[in-house]
């Protein structure tokens, strides 16, 4: 970044004077508030930071410009000028009527996507009926068993004008399928329809645990979604490779890139493995971070990961095509940072991890709601979780001008140190064979768990201050509106799939599951399979029982 060495030693120079004359002195009688100052990830902050903390930076090497290699800048050359993120809200709770009723509020309110969450039964691939589902129907998401389910949670919403994303892992392939079938249904072709599915089995072993097969059959469901997707639907994101609950669990923020990118290289190299060209399938790839308190390391991080992917598919896979070392990526605010005391204070931290996202370059976003830490969110929450987001596109000015903090010692410098970590963190993956192998021995969730505990004993020893919960804490009484899912929903859930079950043909279903796992026994791509037995009215639970029968369950191994 410097025109010759001579100024970056008069900078060294001048900046030991000030230290020297100016700062020590003034410290003498105004010592600062801390002995260390950190970043969240407890990596130290220098008291100021100039050119020659970045005088190994090249610009057009290292950051470049907008919409070209390495993409530091951002994926687009217009960004936030051309046209904002998309403004979506997770949501999903109870039945899909209840659910659908408010995707079309959230539609009615100015949201550009639906982001579905589903019940702990459907993630795990269970019917509402089974007795493991008992008291979590309807709970933490809406509960789809069937088709039948799906045609209400979608009913009035043309699927060929919105895009949906659907957090689904373990039973991605199924989820997918009635979503096709819906589409098809309301007379919408295949290629027309536009999304997002999560399907990161790996981050689910890591760090979140809704996982069903092992490994193996688990990475060719998501490298047969890839094949299948890349013919028949075409505008579908694939895989939304996810950092979100790694950092939810505790990681740092180099630890979020690292294994994030790592994930992303086993799910790369498992698809050329099944055939597939890098060039025909790494354009719909999509990653999901986290939004943290700690602002300007974030924007860093989401800087670090854009250049350092760009670079794994450019030199590591030789992609050739730009949009294939795009790292485009949604955003989700910390979920993790929410406390239950003083819920109003969590509208604030929404507020800086919007800014977070947006400062980063995100191209999707969903805001959580002040009341998250307690319940699922109240209407008036999720308008203000959206609002948020609305201000911050409409008011803040910040989206005037494209990656407006490049150029700041301070972040460039960061976002130097958090691609270094991540670099060294993949490294070491792959000196254990791979993320698979890594996650048997126990190395990622064991450096996640290592953090997590660093970072509770500063809680405890006030060393970092969360407000309201070890410092600045007020009496208050509970919350008064909170939305609560009634035991009703599942009663009613559950004679509504006896209904669909008694009513379908159920000599087809027994036909077609058969198909599948005929399929499943033998090396066939299993969607199409999938799509015809949820066009019967298959179960979620019987679709996943079936492939459970052919491919086991993966047991997770204790790491201490």
């Amino acid at each position: 970044m410097f025109e010759s060495n001579d100024l970056k030693e008069k900078i060294q120079s001048a900046y030991k004077q000030w230290e020297e004359k100016t700062l020590n002195k003034f410290k003498e009688k105004n010592p600062e508030r801390e002995k260390e100052f950190t970043t969240i990830s407890f990596v130290p902050v220098n008291e100021l930071y100039t050119p020659t903390n970045i005088s190994e930076l090249n610009y057009l090497n290292d950051l470049s410009f907008p919409g070209e290699f390495p993409f530091t800048r951002g994926v687009q050359p217009t960004m936030y000028r051309g046209k904002f993120w998309t403004m979506r809200q997770y949501a999903g709770f109870g039945t899909a009527k209840e659910s659908n009723e408010r995707y079309r509020y959230l539609l009615d309110q100015g949201q550009m996507g639906l982001s579905v969450a589903f019940d702990l039964p459907t993630q795990i691939g269970y019917d509402s009926d089974d007795q493991i589902s008992s008291g979590e129907v309807g709970k933490v998401g809406v509960a789809i068993d069937t088709l039948a389910d799906m045609e209400i949670l979608f009913d009035k919403i043309p699927l060929d004008k919105v895009s949906t994303s659907m957090t689904i892992n373990a039973p991605a392939s199924v989820l997918l399928a009635l979503y096709i079938a819906v589409a098809e249904k309301q007379g919408i072709t295949r290629d027309k329809i536009s999304g997002t599915i999560q399907n990161d089995i790996l981050k689910e072993y890591i760090a979140r645990g809704t996982y069903i097969y092992p490994p193996k059959p688990s990475m060719r469901l998501i490298t047969n979604i890839f094949e299948f997707c890349s013919k028949e639907v075409s505008k579908w994101n694939t895989i939304s490779i996810s950092g979100y609950h790694i950092r939810e669990a505790g990681s740092t923020a180099a630890q979020e890139v690292g294994f994030t990118l790592a994930n992303g290289i086993a799910y790369v190299e498992a698809a050329i493995k099944a055939g597939l060209d890098i060039d025909k399938f790494a354009g719909r790839l999509s990653f999901f971070f986290n939004a943290h308190n700690d602002l300007l390391e974030e924007v860093a991080k989401y800087r670090a990961a854009r250049r350092l992917w760009a670079k794994i598919m450019k030199e590591r896979f030789k992609a050739k095509d730009p949009r294939s070392m795009m790292l485009r990526f949604h955003t989700q605010t910390a979920g993790s940072t929410l406390t239950a005391q003083q819920v109003d204070n969590n509208i604030v931290r929404v507020t800086i991890q919007t800014l977070a996202a947006v400062l980063g370059g995100t191209q999707s976003l969903h805001t959580n709601s002040r009341d998250e830490a307690l319940a699922l969110p109240t209407e008036e929450s999720v308008m203000i979780a959206l609002r948020t987001q609305q201000i911050v596109a409409h008011e803040s000015g910040i989206t005037n001008t494209i990656d407006p903090l490049a150029g700041a010692y301070f972040v460039e410098s960061m976002t130097t140190q958090i691609e270094k970590e991540a670099v060294e963190y993949i490294n070491k993956i792959d000196s254990l064979g791979g993320v698979v192998e890594a996650i048997s021995e126990g190395f990622m969730q064991s450096e996640i768990q290592n953090a997590a505990y660093k970072f509770e004993k500063q809680l405890e020893a006030k060393e970092r201050i969360i407000v309201g919960v070890n410092k600045f804490k007020v009496k208050e009484g509970m919350p008064k509106e909170l939305l609560r899912i009634d035991i009703r929903v599942q009663e009613e859930q559950i004679k509504f799939l006896a209904k669909i079950k008694n009513e379908r043909n159920n000599e087809l279903v027994k036909e077609k599951l058969a198909e599948l796992k005929f399929a499943a026994e033998g090396e066939s791509n299993l969607m199409p399979f999938i799509i015809d037995a949820v066009k019967v009215y298959s179960s979620v639970g019987e679709i996943c029982n079936t492939m459970r029968e052919v491919f086991g369950e993966y047991k997770e191994r204790v790491i201490i």
